[in-house]
């Protein structure tokens, strides 16, 4: 069909164009013989004028008819400086209905008031709200710079299978049933980890992916059970290249998306100092009131509580926020003392208030004048000033503390929301403790490389052994995870048997993988960006949700498809598959 422009493109500068429109019906309404109509397309939304002549026209048409309006652009008598078009309307001089709609299930506008279950049930209506297309687009502009900029820094686009070998070390698989061998199954990639490391080995140098990845897991607000990333591998590269690869690429999405510098070179901060001063490994830097240790000054102390903590090695922790004090009540104390006690099993919540020279609050009274000079000093406190304490092991501690950072940051209005602040993680644990299987397992995954400082440590003390894996984290939400890759064959074995893997098991798993190492494995590294998580922060959701065109619940169910659903007995005949549990839901 005859269309000569987008909807939301027209300007000032187009007043007496002869335009020809396509769109649906946004809005309606009747002012006596006008009729004024949003016309609304992918572009935007402009007004369309109906006078006396055209009305009868139009009278039948409802939201979301899509309509084709041939017509003159007009300056508008006032303008609406809540459209990009609100300086001009359409002069209509034509009109063709080109199609009907049924009154919509849902209330389709940016300030919608529909719940979320009913659009996503209805996904297809719900995208066509403007703030949706804008995050389609967003992502669109994104995954286009990523493709350049790596395109001029050599790398090479590669894609990798979907259908491949379950590696069960790590998040839950996707299981695919073989029809043609009844009884075997492929895995859904929950990343092309293996495969970009055999590019490595096939001498590719640099590749890349926007890859599709899947895991079978526990859902959270800013996940998916299906997730795409940024998938980067280069050869011969240690951190620094890697770091820079990924600083470029970040530098050029910004400035061409949301038109933000960043800055040359990104913060780094190993694993262990960020849990200390942030009790979280993946801070949001946009505000300070970092975690205070105040063990030493209360090492002679007489009070009780705070005694027994540091006999029993714990530490004595605090945060301190400035003129906050009047902030909060009695009870609104309370609530964060149940926030620490519940949700990370802290004993309690003290606080002291600095009010007229003096500290007050719930441990004022059994601290010594000595003791309460020092942490005035230590904070620099002033009047009005807020100090929340824990006594208790370090974990729970900071913990705690790194939660109530964040809540209490957000209460007092602490964040700039303006501004986009990178930090990469590094050194992170190799390995972590399994309860549920009794043994070390690999925190990120077991190709991972060992500090070299550490490999003597691989079986004496597998708790203190630092990786070479690295988070690069942005506004508190980890962006992306990366590690330089074991490339020594006896250095791998080392780690398989260190997380009680033994060889024999190990081949069972990735025998091919294993093989290929025997034939000159170069250095290598990379990363994983997460998508959708980039793109809702350039968006300014917290709802990873919005950046995704057909998302899934929480509970992992897609509401406009009804799935995941049964299948018939005969496919399942097919499969060699018998379902055993029939009436569980």
């Amino acid at each position: 069909m005859e269309r000569t422009c987008g909807n939301g493109t027209l300007r000032a500068a187009d007043e007496g164009r002869k335009v020809t429109l396509i769109g649906w019906v946004s809005k309606r309404r009747n002012l006596g013989s006008l009729v004024f109509i949003d016309l609304r397309d992918r572009s935007g939304i402009v007004q369309v004028t109906f006078d006396e002549t055209m009305a009868e026209k139009v009278k039948d048409v409802r939201n979301e008819y899509i309509l084709q309006v041939k017509g003159t652009v007009a300056k508008r008598g006032q303008a609406n400086p809540k459209l990009a078009t609100g300086e001009i309307e359409v002069m209509a001089e034509e009109v063709t209905i080109v199609n009907r709609a049924e009154t919509a299930p849902i209330n389709i506008s940016d300030d919608t008031d529909t719940n979320e279950d009913t659009r996503l049930k209805y996904r297809y209506l719900d995208l066509r709200r403007p703030v949706l297309q804008n995050n389609m687009i967003l992502r669109h502009k994104v995954c286009m710079i990523a493709r350049r900029v790596l395109d001029e820094k050599g790398f090479i686009e590669v894609e990798t299978p979907i259908l491949a070998r379950s590696t069960p070390e790590g998040a839950r698989d996707y299981l695919v049933p073989s029809r043609i061998y009844n009884g075997r199954f492929w895995a859904l990639p929950q990343s092309p980890q293996i495969y970009k490391q055999l590019l490595m080995i096939a001498g590719m140098e640099k590749y890349f992916q926007i890859a599709r990845c899947f895991r079978d897991e526990d859902l959270r607000a800013d996940r998916q059970p299906e997730f795409t990333q940024i998938d980067i591998e280069m050869s011969f590269g240690d951190e620094d290249t890697i770091f820079a690869t990924v600083e470029d690429l970040m530098k050029a999405i910004f400035k061409e998306t949301v038109n933000f510098e960043l800055e040359d070179h990104f913060v780094r901060i190993p694993y262990a100092d960020c849990i200390r001063r942030f009790g979280s490994d993946k801070p949001d830097l946009r505000f300070g009131n970092e975690i205070q240790d105040l063990s030493d000054l209360f090492k002679d102390t007489e009070f009780q509580v705070f005694r027994n903590c540091l006999d029993n090695g714990g530490v004595i922790s605090a945060l301190h926020f400035e003129n906050a004090a009047d902030k909060y009540s009695r009870k609104g104390l309370d609530k964060l003392q149940e926030f620490v006690k519940h949700g990370f099993k802290a004993k309690a919540l003290a606080y002291l208030k600095m009010e007229k020279g003096e500290l007050t609050g719930s441990v004022a009274k059994p601290l010594s004048i000595d003791e309460k000079n020092a942490v005035i000093e230590r904070l620099g406190l002033k009047d009005n000033d807020l100090v929340l304490i824990i006594a208790d092991n370090m974990k729970i501690a900071n913990a705690g503390l790194g939660a109530l950072r964040v809540r209490i940051a957000k209460e007092l209005g602490l964040i700039d929301e303006s501004v986009y602040k990178f930090l990469w993680v590094t050194d992170f644990p190799m390995f972590e403790w399994s309860e549920e299987e009794n043994r070390w397992v690999a925190a990120h995954h077991p190709f991972t490389a060992v500090k070299e400082e550490d490999v003597d440590k691989l079986f004496s003390d597998p708790e203190h052994v630092s990786s070479r894996a690295y988070d690069l984290v942005l506004n508190g939400y980890e962006l992306l995870s990366g590690s330089i890759r074991i490339h020594d064959q006896d250095l791998q074995e080392k780690v398989f048997e260190a997380i009680g893997l033994t060889m024999e098991k190990a081949k069972e798993r990735f025998g091919f993988f294993l093989d290929a190492f025997r034939y000159g494995t170069p250095p290598h590294g990379g990363v994983g960006i997460g998508l959708e998580r980039l793109v809702m922060v350039l968006a300014g959701t917290d709802n990873i949700r919005d950046v995704v065109a057909f998302p899934t619940t929480n509970s992992s169910l897609d509401l406009m498809s009804e799935s995941p659903n049964t299948v018939d007995q005969a496919q399942l005949d097919i499969l060699g598959i018998e379902i055993s549990n029939k009436d569980k839901e």
